[in-house]
């Protein structure tokens, strides 16, 4: 059973950074990528970020601007999203997901099979 845990959240101030983590585990091969997503109160969850797990390629969404970078370390069995220069529109809950046998990537919500249970980043002003 595919299983993916957050951790690293918190508060932080506008401007400053944070690493957030994601355990994976339960996979029976390395054809997965993860993604991250967040969802603000009262929006759509939206993706951040994907990573492929078999041949390392990334993909990013453009709103994000260069400013948060995702990482993997395979033998950890550990995603990483680094977020820099944050702002309070970036407050919301994050997660991370897996989407099995990937075809391509991208951040289609509806593509991943598993999610965790999200990890709560406030950025005050």
């Amino acid at each position: 059973e595919v299983q993916l845990v957050e951790s690293g959240g918190g508060l932080v101030q506008a401007g400053g950074s944070l690493r957030l983590s994601c355990a994976a585990s339960g996979f029976t091969d390395d054809d997965y990528a993860i993604g991250w997503f967040r969802q603000a109160p009262g929006k759509w969850r939206e993706g951040i970020s994907v990573v492929s797990i078999k041949d390392g390629s990334t993909y990013y969404a453009d709103y994000l601007k260069g400013r948060f970078t995702i990482s993997s370390d395979n033998a950890r069995g550990t995603v990483y999203l680094l977020m820099d220069k944050l702002k309070p529109e970036d407050t919301a809950v994050y997660y991370c997901a897996a989407e099995l046998r990937p075809v391509g990537i991208g951040l289609n919500p509806h593509l991943y099979d598993s999610w965790g249970q999200g990890t709560q980043v406030t950025v005050s002003t």
